[in-house]
């Protein structure tokens, strides 16, 4: 395989302790907004007196503008530097926290969602900027802490979300995301180099921009807004029709341009291809346990004979293992990587996601069964987090590597939006027949124990899928590439 261009090291390479505290935190602050919503969107419901299927569209959203962006945004990084885009992600993250403090409308309140969103870029950013500025022994680690920061931190919205709730309202979630996107702005200015990494020779691919957006948009509101709308209405079957259409034409476009958006010969090989379908997978698999573990713990257990009766708060701290798991992971994923390579730990990330759901299918009837699939759940889906973007940049050269982890990001929301939407058609599909009217219908048991069935096949397809991928070498970091001439290699 032929070598691109490379850039030139710098003298001394930026040290991890410097770099790495400002990038995570870039990472928690989206994933923590991204998710904080989630458990009050029925009080949310309530207190802007809108409909269950509207205030849905505050996650729509958010999960839509996040998958338009992030690909945009990895791709303007490796054209003009990753840390202008970086920070140009947290401002939109920073200004949909404000505009959603601000505001009491919820149609402001959409639109701060979108904006928010624009935080998804920080993933494929900050996994580029710590391939090319941190020493080449710290970069696995690096990239690992990085990637798992994205369940740690889906983890702690949710307990955050019910720990504000108890004291103010539902605008202090908004106020923390504004804190920690600033806090976030100001470390990166400080402690982030500007970005060594540019593809000089790309071009703009406006067309394919706007083709990719117009297929990802249909696809999730049809996805998102299916349960709502009715998998068969005419809506949701044409926003499937207009997805497939703009895709095939999304691929026409990009075969053919001179600069595309996302080089489709890189998106096909084994370790991008597979890698991508496991993100997609796992994206399932742990959107799709977090709203399904959150409800059945809100249960109220007199109703339904199940359940545990918790507050949002309650029912958060029951999830907070799972960021707890994904911490350990992270250190333990990397170690792995480097001694194994990322297959072994993608396998056992699938595979532990795959024992925590069948564990809760059988077992659900006491609270250590919750925080226990829960904690066994986050280590798996950070091992599973931690090992992508090795496969990833080992694939590919350090130009694309925006792009390249960009559209697993992609892939990782798609998934979590196609989970949450079968999840919730699951538990709507089988309802208790109860004397008294409530305002929202109660899955039976056997329903959840379906949807802990269904999430844990997603986990174990995604543990075997590594397996059609040939081994990958770990791929040089920026210095040793640029001065091949100082050593024989046997490539």
């Amino acid at each position: 395989m032929s070598e691109a261009p490379q850039p030139t090291p710098t003298a001394a390479k930026p040290t991890s302790a410097r770099v790495l505290p400002a990038l995570i935190l870039a990472m928690l602050a989206f994933s923590v907004v991204q998710t904080a919503v989630v458990p009050i969107l029925p009080g949310l419901a309530r207190e802007l007196n809108v409909s269950g299927s509207s205030v849905t569209w505050l996650m729509t959203a958010n999960l839509l503008s996040a998958a338009v962006l992030t690909p945009l945004l990895g791709r303007f990084g490796d054209l003009r530097g990753r840390k202008p885009m970086l920070l140009v992600s947290l401002a939109g993250l920073v200004l949909g926290s404000g505009l959603a403090v601000a505001t009491h409308s919820f149609t402001w309140l959409v639109v701060a969602r979108v904006l928010q969103g624009a935080g998804g870029g920080v993933l494929p950013l900050a996994i580029s900027i710590v391939r090319d500025e941190l020493p080449r022994h710290k970069v696995t680690g690096g990239v690992a802490a990085i990637s798992a920061s994205m369940g740690v931190g889906s983890g702690l919205g949710l307990v955050a979300t019910g720990l504000l709730l108890e004291h103010w309202s539902y605008k202090s979630i908004f106020w923390m995301g504004l804190v920690f996107g600033l806090i976030a702005v100001l470390l990166v200015v400080l402690r982030v180099p500007a970005d060594p990494v540019t593809d000089k020779e790309g071009g703009a691919d406006p067309l394919g921009a706007l083709t990719l957006a117009g297929w990802l948009s249909a696809l999730l509101i049809a996805v998102s807004q299916g349960n709502h709308w009715g998998w068969t209405s005419t809506r949701t079957l044409g926003l499937f029709a207009v997805a497939a259409v703009v895709a095939l034409l999304w691929i026409l476009v990009e075969s053919k341009v001179a600069h595309p958006l996302v080089d489709l010969s890189m998106m096909a090989r084994p370790a991008v291809a597979f890698t991508n379908l496991s993100g997609l997978l796992i994206g399932f698999g742990m959107y799709g346990s977090f709203m399904v573990i959150s409800n059945f713990a809100q249960t109220p257990e007199k109703l339904a004979h199940y359940g545990f009766t918790a507050t949002v708060l309650h029912a958060g701290i029951m999830l907070l293992p799972s960021a707890i798991g994904s911490m350990v992971a992270a250190p333990l994923g990397a170690l792995l990587i480097a001694r194994r390579g990322p297959r072994l730990p993608l396998v056992l990330g699938g595979f532990l996601g795959a024992v925590s759901m069948a564990y809760l299918a059988l077992r659900h009837g006491a609270e250590f069964d919750l925080y226990f699939s829960s904690a066994v759940f986050g280590l798996g889906v950070g091992l599973a987090y931690a090992a992508m973007p090795a496969y990833i940049n080992g694939a590919v050269p350090a130009e694309q590597s925006g792009i390249a982890n960009g559209m697993n990001a992609v892939l990782r929301t798609v998934g979590g939006a196609i989970g949450t939407a079968v999840m919730s058609a699951i538990l709507t599909g089988d309802t208790l027949k109860l004397p008294i009217p409530l305002p929202v219908q109660l899955p039976t048991e056997s329903a959840y124990q379906n949807a802990f069935w269904v999430a844990g096949v997603m986990c174990l397809i995604a543990a075997a899928v590594p397996f059609a991928i040939r081994a990958v070498k770990a791929a040089p970091a920026p210095a040793e590439q640029a001065a091949p001439a100082l050593a024989k290699t046997d490539a």
